[in-house]
């Protein structure tokens, strides 16, 4: 491998002659042989958006030159534009803060800049990785930044995928409207309920969830930016964390402002605790939706078998045609993970010491892994599986005229204590309630009709013979 030598102040090292990256860079890549993960693709682009706003606020305020700053600035454009992503080589565990992410990036925007000067890899003479793409910038207030912008452009996209889901099962619920079935509590027999209405629920608990992460974000939009490396904001120009605020503002086309404490924002990282819980939420949510439907499917000779998943692929190695609910066992696996995910977050938040929380790497690398299976899971599960779920009618009618729940309806008629002997009547003769009662004189076949209607029963109201 042909290299070349760069040096910082623990000395020379080689590093690879066509990379973009140097020396500080070069020992992060030997010290931290750890998991093969990089840094995510939304924190690369975020990472080169907060280098883009720096340098158009630094050039407008007379810091760094037309000439080094526009190199700059191309630079930081064609990273977020997709390109030199090979270059950022860093372990997602790493040094503490995020210093060798950060100067990973500084190193590849110098050289790719030094380059469109007309020099080359190498060459900090002409762009300065520390004095010029790092001008009056910390990885303390750099690395938090990146984190809240990294979010905040990859959220659109979870949130389109939880209101698809919403919106897919809402319209199940519609089509599910007239399907009487028995409620369950316990997992035993309870109250009637329409298939309709349990869909229902499952879309507007997605859609609460949804929300709850959507409001998680807001406190993300207050920057630390400016607060240099320990909230005092030494070495910026006063005005430069104000248009930091408003470049970024314009990158993303969301309002974004800079934190009245830029101590606190360097020193706590509580809205990130408060995003990642809010995905954990969702993840509980999901797995329970989930868990329901492989319920209600169950079967189908042995199992409720209410209502039917599409299959989409064999489901055993050695039952021949046993088709599993192998989508909504995915989705409980990812939501596993993001649950995980959030407690290693959380122990991360805790961990700030004094001015810094160290620990941003972590913290940022779960956040987004949780962001990115649950959007993939959620989009496939939507697709995949709950498009295409269909009801057993006679199935669900069944369980619904033989529920020991329907005895219910009649303690405003005839009292708790002796429609309880109905029931266990019932349960003890195999036969229904209604025939129970019939059997018994307790009512006519048409006040039986009328009161077990399957229109009232899932409405509120008092049972009643008028």
């Amino acid at each position: 491998m042909n290299t070349r030598i760069e040096k910082d102040s623990l000395g020379t090292l080689e590093v690879p002659t066509d990379s973009y990256y140097g020396v500080q860079t070069a020992r992060a890549v030997d010290n931290f042989p750890i998991s093969g993960q990089k840094a995510h693709p939304e924190f690369v682009w975020a990472t080169a958006a907060v280098k883009k706003a720096a340098v158009i606020a630094n050039m407008e305020l007379g810091l760094i030159k037309p000439e080094i700053g526009k190199a700059i600035l191309k630079a930081a454009e064609e990273i977020m534009a997709g390109q030199w992503r090979d270059q950022f080589v860093v372990d997602v565990y790493q040094a503490g803060a995020g210093t060798s992410h950060h100067m990973n990036a500084n190193e590849v925007i110098a050289n790719r800049a030094i380059e469109i000067l007309g020099g080359k890899r190498g060459q900090y003479s002409l762009v300065h990785p520390n004095d010029h793409v790092n001008f009056g910038q910390s990885t303390n207030d750099v690395f938090p930044t990146a984190m809240r912008v990294a979010i905040l452009k990859f959220l659109p996209g979870l949130a389109a995928a939880l209101e698809n889901l919403s919106s897919t099962l809402q319209t199940k619920s519609t089509e599910f409207a007239d399907v009487i079935k028995s409620g369950r509590t316990h997992l035993q027999d309870a109250v009637p309920v329409t298939l309709g209405q349990e869909f229902g629920a499952y879309a507007a608990a997605v859609s609460k969830a949804s929300a709850s992460i959507a409001a998680a974000s807001e406190d993300l939009k207050e920057l630390g930016i400016g607060g240099s490396a320990t909230g005092t904001g030494l070495n910026t120009h006063p005005q430069y964390r104000f248009r930091m605020a408003e470049v970024l503002s314009e990158l993303l086309q969301m309002k974004l402002q800079v934190n009245e404490n830029l101590f606190e924002a360097m020193q706590s990282m509580r809205p990130f605790a408060a995003f990642s819980g809010s995905l954990r939420e969702l993840a509980l949510e999901l797995i329970r939706v989930a868990n329901d439907l492989r319920l209600l499917s169950s079967g189908p000779n042995t199992g409720l078998d209410e209502i039917v998943l599409p299959p989409v692929q064999p489901g055993s190695s050695i039952m021949p045609g046993k088709v599993n609910p192998v989508m909504a066992e995915m989705l409980d696996m990812v939501c596993f993970q993001v649950i995980g995910n959030d407690t290693a977050v959380a122990m991360a938040v805790q961990a700030g010491q004094l001015e810094l929380n160290v620990m941003m790497p972590v913290i940022i690398y779960n956040i987004l892994h949780s962001m990115e299976i649950l959007t993939n899971a959620v989009t496939v599960f939507t697709a995949r599986c709950v498009t295409g779920i269909q009801v057993n009618r006679e199935k669900c009618r069944h369980y619904f005229s033989h529920s020991l729940g329907l005895a219910t309806v009649l303690n405003a008629l005839i009292g708790y204590d002796r429609a309880a002997m109905v029931m266990k009547e019932a349960l003890k003769s195999g036969r229904t309630v209604m025939q129970v009662i019939e059997d018994a004189n307790i009512l006519a076949p048409e006040q039986i009709e009328k009161l077990f209607s399957a229109d009232k029963l899932t409405k509120p109201g008092v049972p009643n013979l008028e």
